[in-house]
């Protein structure tokens, strides 16, 4: 029921929007803060050391690299969640799990997916969501973030366009974030990388509202072999 004059399309908008920044934000509780995505190894060989680089980074993998296959990912579990449609939705979640390069990237986001998918039912319950959670229980898998974040929005009503743009910046924020942490760049050249690559998104989502879920897949040899450097580094402040 609306309240304090808002229409009744206004406040369903305004209640996905609410929902979408509380998930996306970076006190949600999924321990986004302890991933660096390869990022780390890269830090250490030199071959991100300024803002130039660690910029090229996150926009490569923003629209070739995990970025990519997230966005297929997202745009399949929003569409499926919101014609209630289970084996869609898994279908979608398996290829989103099955598809990571380095056993680093698989925890990444599958340990970020069961963190959202378990707080964001307990604060937020919703049938469908349940459902799923109780199939993948049974089945004994478990939801990378893209599909859960993507199936959870779509419940809250949130557009796709819309919730893949919140998505794909929490992603490329929480990268600088690890830059910043490493001592790449400072806050100022941070926001600077934040704004540069929001063509990069742009771009990235109308490419991905039409392409075709038969071309799912990424393009990131560096990164990839950063994340398998990774796995041995020595020393890390991350757990990818």
């Amino acid at each position: 029921m609306p309240t304090m004059g808002i229409g009744m399309s206004e406040a369903l908008g305004a209640a996905a929007l609410y929902r979408m920044l509380a998930w996306l934000s970076p006190g949600f509780p999924v321990g986004a803060f302890s991933y660096s995505h390869g990022l780390e190894a890269a830090v250490q060989s030199g071959s991100v050391r300024d803002r130039g680089t660690l910029q090229g980074w996150i926009g490569t993998i923003l629209a070739h690299g995990a970025g990519r296959m997230d966005t297929d990912t997202f745009r399949d579990a929003h569409r499926a969640a919101s014609a209630l449609d289970l084996e869609a939705l898994t279908a979608s979640n398996r290829r989103g799990v099955a598809f990571r390069a380095t056993s680093e990237m698989a925890l990444e986001t599958t340990a970020q997916g069961d963190a959202f998918l378990a707080t964001c039912r307990a604060a937020w319950p919703e049938p469908f969501l349940a459902a799923w959670a109780r199939q993948l229980e049974q089945d004994y898998e478990v939801p990378c973030l893209a599909a859960a974040v993507g199936a959870a929005t779509a419940r809250s009503e949130a557009p796709l366009e819309m919730a893949l743009t919140g998505y794909l910046y929490a992603m490329g924020a929480n990268l600088v974030s690890a830059g910043l942490r490493l001592g790449i760049v400072g806050q100022t050249d941070g926001q600077r990388i934040i704004a540069a690559v929001e063509p990069v998104i742009a771009n990235a989502i109308a490419d991905g509202m039409t392409r075709d879920p038969a071309c799912f897949g990424a393009a990131t040899i560096a990164v990839d072999l950063a994340s398998m450097a990774h796995e041995t580094q020595y020393s890390r402040l991350f757990r990818s």
